[in-house]
């Protein structure tokens, strides 16, 4: 028996002359995803991209579950394929389909015919298959408006092909059709999910991580490393930069009024992110701040974080509650990690009673002590890069 994965599109259908790029890019992420799975094929053709495993090596469970993680993908579904002959077809659905006519009460066959050179029509292909199903597994009923399983036959140029419904995608589009972006990932809840959020709708992902030892130990690097590494199962690979923060932030505490210590140090970190997302030719910057969450995330302190960079800052969160939040960190695996008790840089040095109604006026006055060119310099000379899988 030949079995293979069949995926369908989705969004991409819409791309119109750019079609073809979105689903070469869809196809290369595959093959990155499924190497570790074994040897296959991937084509595409009618709109459905094909994947053939060569041989029996090939775990078609782990390939399975990684395509799922794909962006791009609107369904998926395991298929058997077999001749375009309606004996076969006949012969094959009953057996291949065994286990899951076992389980339901009702069914309908639906039949999609694009090799229009096959002697039957949809309704004939349906109505026969149905009849082979029902004498093999005679508990089962014919229900076509609400059936417990939908039964499909497809005739194409190069097969037929017989499945029992689809498997949802991740949907979005593939990474890299976009473009790409840094995200500033704290190891907090929210920026790997803004991650998530923004590989999903094809951003190929470089991240910026500053770091403040001895204030936030090395396990604290390896959270977000561990973070990094459950977004880029869906992303996939992602180019960290380690940023060092513990000079900047102690300068910060020492010659700055306090309660705009958080606003200043975020101004610092995102004139350091723009630098290291420019020379990487980022066109964005992505955090992971949710309107009015904390006083750091209220509309006028946003407005003096930004007013220091001249790229584009999406915050994909920014509408969201911390529930919807938690619910896709839990769905991607990165909840229980966040939650981790290791400090990182964003709790140092918490101000009593932080500034929640700053202007960029009094920010400048605030930081006019600091010599912030040199110290933007120095950090990035000794900033570390590494990449996560």
């Amino acid at each position: 028996m030949k079995e293979i994965i069949l995926i369908k599109n989705g969004e991409l259908a819409l791309k119109g002359l750019n079609r073809s790029t979105f689903e070469d890019t869809l196809i290369k992420s595959l093959k990155l995803s499924l190497k570790a799975c074994g040897e296959c094929t991937i084509r595409k053709a009618q709109s459905t991209i094909y994947i053939e495993p060569k041989d029996d090596s090939f775990d078609f469970e782990e390939g399975l579950d990684r395509v799922s993680k794909v962006f791009g993908i609107a369904a998926f579904s395991r298929a058997r394929v077999c001749e375009k002959n309606i004996d076969d077809i006949l012969a094959a659905a009953p057996e291949y389909l065994a286990d899951t006519l076992r389980r339901i009460k009702t069914f309908k066959v639906e039949a999609k015919r694009a090799d229009k050179r096959f002697p039957l029509t949809s309704p004939e292909i349906s109505a026969q298959v149905g009849g082979a199903i029902l004498s093999a597994f005679p508990h089962l009923r014919v229900d076509v408006h609400n059936p417990d399983e939908i039964i499909t036959v497809e005739i194409r140029d190069f097969a037929a092909y017989i499945r029992a419904g689809q498997l949802p995608g991740a949907g979005g589009l593939p990474v890299g059709t976009a473009g790409k972006a840094a995200i500033l990932i704290s190891g907090g809840i929210d920026s790997p999910v803004a991650a998530w959020t923004m590989a999903k709708r094809g951003l190929k992902l470089d991240a910026i991580h500053f770091a403040s030892p001895p204030y936030t130990s090395p396990r604290a690097e390896q959270k977000v490393k561990t973070l990094l590494s459950k977004v880029a199962v869906y992303s996939g690979t992602i180019k960290l930069a380690i940023v060092p923060f513990t000079e900047i932030q102690e300068k910060i505490a020492a010659e700055c009024p306090e309660e705009y210590f958080t606003l200043i140090m975020r101004r610092m970190m995102m004139r350091i992110a723009e630098r290291i997302a420019s020379y990487h030719k980022c066109g964005a910057l992505i955090t992971g701040e949710s309107l009015g969450q904390v006083a750091s995330q209220t509309l006028p302190a946003i407005g003096v974080t930004d007013c220091v960079t001249n790229m584009p800052v999406l915050r994909p969160l920014i509408g969201s509650d911390k529930e919807e939040i938690i619910k896709i960190s839990r769905k991607i695996d990165t909840f229980e990690t966040s939650c981790l008790p290791f400090e990182d840089c964003c709790t140092v040095f918490t101000p009593k009673h932080p500034k929640t109604r700053p202007t960029p006026q009094l920010c400048e006055q605030a930081e006019a002590a600091l010599h912030i060119p040199e110290l933007i310099e120095k950090a990035i000379a000794e900033t570390e890069f590494t990449y996560i899988d």
